[in-house]
């Protein structure tokens, strides 16, 4: 798929324009989105298997709904890249995830279409459900549509909601975007159930066959006819297994369907919008849908990098180092080999974390449940109760979602569970909902946490094997991307909360964590050339913090604080604390990621604009001194 003339999406101001096109315009119409977004995505990456599989959904929407006045509800958003174009974001859109450009996801403040910042799963069902009690409180009757993928239905939250969907009996539509996929293949009995869902024929075509035949039968089949739903429920639940599960909750179901027919979905919301109270569409897609290579390897092209478009080969730099993520998995590998007790859970994220690396060594002792963080969280906790050492690797942002179950099942029980946090800190491209800027100040509030923060690829293997012998609950946290390569020495273990000096200094003190280390020693080198001679710092340990390493830097003059977590309770609070408790007087200014939400963008472009690259943290610094 190359770049093509844009015949008709060219043309589409504003979905009313959709309105206008024949079935065949439309089919037009859906190739030019999709070679639109391999076209935008090969060089800006993306999340774009999602997106190519729910175009003609999409389409459909915007035909039956007026995106503004209805509320059109994304969970997650990896699906909204037709949204986006179709909805006067087109000329924008080779920005997309770009350092001032468009969101990746759905943003209220980028658009009035825009319902909804989403960008985790499982919450679509909780915000339309919102729109709709509101709708109704006001005495509006603009309609609100949930568009949800099958692997969000693994979140506890969904189902929640779909409890109260049911008892409320709110007039709404839900499309369950049936792929079979999340990131990786999507796992769990819920996903079995729609799975035999899938191979069942359409239920409206079912149904309406039975009642024609029953109607015709004579008098005998009008009169079983006409006892109502009794029948027609009964018939349904033997021939369409996927209706069981949702009309269980109270709500209508429709499927499954082909999401690719365009007229067919358009049918079945025309159908659903008449229909009171909730109505759920099941659609059947293709994660990658228009593009072999994505078609082909729907998990490498979920969330992908710049590729080249004729071979689907991601471009990556030539000698470039290994990822954090790769390093971890290696190392817990390793010494799994040495210790059966060590088992790995991750939360549909295997191939992100690196648990997929650790499943082909022992299947048998990893884990994966889904888009589902309480439940990994808490799972853990029985198995450390059970005996093992359980590691549990989910992405910071998500890993905020099982705050209570880290505090109340694993912390006050003292469980020896080891949390790798990974993609912490600033992620790039993605955003606000996928920033990791909050692990260190959620886990330092956490009674009895110990919070590991290496700063190179030597340090992480470390980390790991401090993390498997110490007792209680522990955390490691690292970032995105590639590691700092150190050379490689013999394991050390790592004595709670000892800092490590990297420089001497006598005018001033850096400390830092974790990626933020080499900036502070960057930092430091651009000092010197101005005279000044600054220590720096490598923390480790954001809990518990270095007291004697705090009381030697207050000695010495102004403290300063490196960390790409929040200010607001990161580890620079926790240097002021100690501060405080010691009785100590030395300024100390704190550099962090500052208390609001950081947009999108490279992370060296970020750290530009948020004063934490190294000239920025080094003028100031030099202020201060001068």
């Amino acid at each position: 798929m190359v770049r093509i003339a844009l015949e008709i999406l060219n043309h589409i101001k504003s979905p009313e324009d959709l309105k206008h096109l024949s079935y065949e315009q439309l089919e037009r119409l859906a190739f030019e989105l999709r070679a639109e977004m391999v076209a935008t995505t090969s060089k800006r990456g993306g999340h774009l298997a999602s997106s190519l599989g729910a175009v003609e959904i999409i389409i459909a929407l915007l035909r039956v709904f007026n995106g503004k006045d209805d509320r059109i509800v994304f969970d997650v958003g990896h699906q909204a890249y037709a949204w986006k174009m179709l909805t006067g974001r087109l000329d924008q859109f080779s920005s997309l995830r770009s350092f001032g450009g468009i969101s990746g996801f759905p943003k209220i403040t980028e658009s009035p279409y825009d319902a909804h910042d989403a960008g985790h799963a499982s919450d679509s069902l909780s915000i339309a459900l919102g729109y709709a009690l509101a709708r109704d409180l006001s005495g509006k009757d603009n309609n609100v549509v949930a568009l949800v993928g099958d692997a969000s239905f693994t979140g506890g939250m969904a189902l929640e909601a779909l409890n109260y969907i049911g008892h409320r009996q709110c007039n709404m539509t839900i499309i369950l975007n049936d792929n079979g996929m999340s990131i990786s293949p999507n796992v769990g009995a819920f996903s079995a159930y729609l799975g035999k869902a899938r191979l069942s024929k359409n239920y409206t075509t079912i149904r309406d066959g039975v009642e024609d035949r029953m109607t015709s039968s004579g008098r005998f089949g009008r009169l079983l006819m006409d006892t109502g739903n009794a029948v027609k429920e009964s018939v349904k639940q033997l021939v369409i297994p996927g209706s069981q599960f949702f009309e269980g909750f109270g709500v209508k179901y429709i499927g499954p369907i082909d999401g690719h027919d365009i007229h067919i979905v358009e049918e079945m919301l025309l159908h659903a919008r008449e229909v009171d109270g909730p109505v759920i569409i099941h659609a059947v897609t293709k994660k990658g849908k228009g593009y072999p290579p994505a078609e082909k390897h729907p998990d490498t092209f979920h969330g992908v990098g710049p590729f080249d478009i004729a071979t689907g080969e991601v471009v990556s730099k030539p000698g470039a180092a290994p990822k954090w993520t790769n390093i971890f998995a290696d190392e817990l590998i390793r010494q799994a080999e040495a210790d059966e007790s060590i088992v790995a859970i991750t939360a549909a994220m295997p191939a992100g974390t690196g648990i997929d690396k650790v499943y082909k060594a022992f299947p048998d002792r990893c884990f994966d449940v889904g888009i589902a963080e309480e439940n990994a969280v808490t799972m853990a906790a029985g198995l450390a109760l059970g005996g093992k050492k359980p590691v549990v690797a989910i992405y910071s942002t998500f890993l905020q979602r099982a705050f209570d179950q880290i505090t109340v099942n694993v912390a006050l029980q003292k469980q020896h569970v080891v949390f790798a946090i990974d993609r912490a800190g600033l992620v790039g491209a993605d955003g606000p909902t996928h920033h990791g800027m909050f692990d260190l100040s959620y886990m330092r509030a956490i009674p009895g946490m110990r919070i590991m923060v290496p700063a190179d690829s030597e340090e992480l293997r470390d980390a790991l094997v401090t993390a498997l012998k110490l007792d209680g609950p522990v955390a490691i946290r690292y970032p995105r991307g590639s590691a700092p390569v150190a050379p490689e020495r013999p394991r050390e273990l790592w004595e709670p909360g000892k800092a490590k000096l990297l420089r001497e200094g006598e005018d001033a003190s850096i400390l830092a964590v974790g990626d933020m280390v080499p900036i502070a020693l960057a930092a430091a080198d651009l000092l010197e050339k101005q005279g000044k001679s600054v220590a720096v710092y490598n923390m480790r340990w954001a809990k518990p913090i270095d007291e004697e390493a705090v009381a030697e830097s207050a000695d010495r003059g102004p403290i300063y604080t490196v960390e790409d977590n929040t200010i607001v309770g990161g580890m620079g609070s926790g240097v002021l604390e100690v501060l405080s408790a010691s009785g100590k007087a030395a300024r100390c200014t704190r550099f962090g990621l500052p208390d609001e939400f950081v947009q999108q963008g490279t992370v060296p472009e970020l750290f530009e604009s948020l004063g934490l690259s190294a000239k920025a943290i080094a003028q100031r610094i030099a202020e201060d001194l001068g």
